[in-house]
């Protein structure tokens, strides 16, 4: 996979809780194509995908749950310390994410692509790489996400951090390395200037500017990505359209920009509305919607949709979810009429997709699905 022309590949890893998500989102707004393999790797053993049936022939029927799906919690308890079952179930996985990667890299129409692995360094898809990038942070940082974020004690938090290889080795193998302490501003100065380096034309590229003002009503639609340097004008957008029940300032949509995309909605030369999105594991995830009042809403929500899935398309999103709250929730008809259903977490029958409706589901929300290509990664070969 190295060497494709006209592409640039950069390998982005470094231990749990260093922020490889967050940089690796943080290049995907600068315009790169980015890829989880680790993401991919749980798509290789799920039903229907090729790396199945294998894991259920060595490892047994036991770690199949009720809906036919192998149990990931099962399956890491019993390779989680035994090397011996952690080498077969790699054997059986990493060809497959390694086949994955190289489908994606291939129908990309970016010419900078990041894949984030974990075990970057440790498998063959270092050899895909132009650029090795290692995000790194102090212990005690690592430790404190870890209990902050996904609930562990002290012992548990540092028990996984020293499973991992010595961050101090990865980061003696990095071509760039980022240093995350906790400060959005600060990584967002870091990444940028970090794909300056990489990117021609990129330091002379103009400033972009946006307009918040309330509309007069008239004029035609258009959508615009925001971008990290909009934050200020997003938080005031927000905060004003929500009436108030999301108040957010600068630093917050700073801080959201490593979880999430924004979608804004233009008429003339301003902007009178956005949507906060993101594509996580091929699946668009649209949790916020907000809109001026006096605008043609159906004719707006097209717009503003319709600019959602073009760059969820441009990430190669095989679905998109909406989850629509308060009066957006009831109008069944206007989503159908944009090619959405209603649906259920549970009726969606991929497992990813159904995830992605589980993990992403604000309180009160009602779903709204809509299938974006048939081409689905890691089908049965």
């Amino acid at each position: 996979m190295s060497n494709l022309p006209g592409k640039f590949v950069i390998g982005l890893t470094g231990n749990i809780a260093t922020g490889k998500s967050v940089v690796r989102r943080m290049l995907e707004h600068l315009g790169a194509y980015t890829i989880d393999a680790d993401a991919l790797t749980h798509r290789a053993y799920a039903k229907g995908a090729p790396g199945y049936q294998p894991v259920v022939d060595i490892f047994g029927k036991w770690l199949i749950n009720r809906e036919g799906e192998i149990d990931r919690k099962k399956l890491g308890n019993l390779v989680f310390g035994d090397a011996e079952a952690m080498r077969q179930l790699e054997e059986i996985v990493h060809p497959l994410v390694r086949q994955a990667t190289e489908m994606l890299i291939k129908r990309a129409s970016q010419p900078v692509i990041v894949i984030e692995a974990i075990k970057l360094l440790e498998g063959d898809l270092r050899k895909a790489c132009d650029s090795i990038w290692v995000t790194n942070a102090p212990e005690v940082i690592q430790v404190e996400r870890l209990m902050r974020k996904r609930g562990l004690n002290l012992e548990q938090a540092q028990e996984r951090i020293r499973a991992q290889s010595p961050q101090s080795a990865k980061v003696k193998m990095a071509n760039m390395v980022i240093t995350n302490t906790g400060s959005y501003d600060d990584l967002w100065k870091q990444v940028s200037e970090a794909w300056k380096e990489i990117i021609p034309g990129a330091k002379d590229a103009p400033a972009e500017t946006i307009t918040i003002k309330k509309s007069t009503g008239t004029g035609d639609f258009s959508s615009q990505r925001g971008k990290p340097k909009h934050a200020a004008s997003i938080a005031d957008l927000i905060t004003r359209l929500s009436k108030g029940k999301r108040k957010m300032n600068a630093d917050e949509v700073m801080e959201s920009f490593g979880d999430k995309a924004y979608m804004l909605l233009k008429m003339d030369d301003g902007v009178v509305g956005v949507a906060g999105w993101q594509v996580e594991n091929l699946v668009t995830r649209t949790t916020d919607i907000f809109l001026e009042e006096n605008l043609d809403a159906p004719k707006a929500l097209e717009v503003l949709i319709q600019g959602v899935e073009g760059a969820s398309s441009e990430l190669q999103s095989e679905a998109s979810l909406i989850f629509a709250m308060d009066n957006l929730a009831t109008q069944d008809a206007l989503w159908k009429k944009l090619g959405y259903e209603k649906r259920t977490s549970e009726s969606l029958g991929v497992q990813a997709w159904q995830e992605a409706a589980e993990e992403a589901a604000p309180a009160g929300s009602a779903l709204f699905f809509k299938q974006l290509r048939q081409d689905r990664v890691l089908r049965p070969i």
